[in-house]
Parts: structure tokens; sequence; C-alpha cells
């Protein structure tokens, strides 16, 4: 069995500001995401919710926040937060993406495949912004001395 490589250790203060500047931080990377698709995807016409600003920007808000509160949970709790986290992010990244495969199964001429896509994307960029920000941002500093 391969020993499991030490974890830096967290400092879950941090999380009191590093939580919200990731949800910031995730807004934006998702609307840069919808903005390039926006871009370069024939889309339907103004209106159509998905690529609209309210509803990525309230769909990153709300699951983002919950991501940071699940960190937080994780943080507390686990003996290797970073991994475990990092790991239930990857699995609930995978289910967000279960809506957007369920609408392109059940209206594949407005979901199409390119569409649909940009959507999972979103929720990439997302969880890339969302674990990397949590898990880099809120390890303890090294004391020089």
């Amino acid at each position: 069995m391969r020993p499991v490589p030490e974890e830096p250790a967290l400092d879950r203060r941090r999380i009191l500001w590093a939580g919200p500047l990731t949800v910031v931080a995730a807004i934006a990377a998702v609307q840069v995401v919808r903005a390039a698709a926006i871009a370069m995807l024939q889309l339907p016409p103004e209106g159509f919710q998905p690529f609209g600003w309210f509803f990525p920007i309230f769909d990153t808000v709300v699951l983002v926040t919950a991501a940071v509160i699940v960190f937080a949970v994780v943080a507390g709790f686990a003996s290797t937060p970073i991994r475990t986290y990092g790991r239930i992010a990857f699995v609930a990244l995978l289910l967000s993406m279960i809506p957007d495969v369920l609408m392109h199964s059940r209206r594949p001429n407005l979901f199409t495949w390119p569409r649909t896509s940009a959507l999972m994307l979103m929720h990439v960029a997302a969880w890339w912004v969302t674990v990397t920000m949590l898990s880099r941002l809120t390890v303890c500093s090294k004391s020089k001395g």
C-alpha cells in the first residue's frame, strides 16, 4: 500500500474571506465561459434562460456558497480535508451535469450538444475555481523563524 502524502494544515478562519472571494471568482469564470459561448455559438433568441444573465449568476452564487459550506465542514472533520473535499467536489460536478444532459435528451433541437457542452463547461469553470481557491487560500502560512 502506498503511503498517503501529507497535506498542509488549513487555517479554517481563512474561509471567512476565501469563501466570498471564491464565490465572486466563480461568477467571473462562469461569465467568461458564458460570453465565449454566446460569441461562438448560434444561441437561441434573447431570453433563453440558461445563457441569460440571471440564472448563471444565481446558480453560481447558490451552489458555490454551498460548496464553501461543505469545504468548511470537511476542513473541520476530515483528516485529509483537501483530498476529501476534492473528491466530494468532483462527484458534485458530475451530478451537476445531469440536468444539462436531461435537457438535451428532452429538447435536442434547442439544447444541441454544443449548447449543452457550453452549459457543462460553465459547471467545470465554477468547480475548478472553487476547488483551486479554497484548497490554496486556506492553507496555513509557514512561520519564519
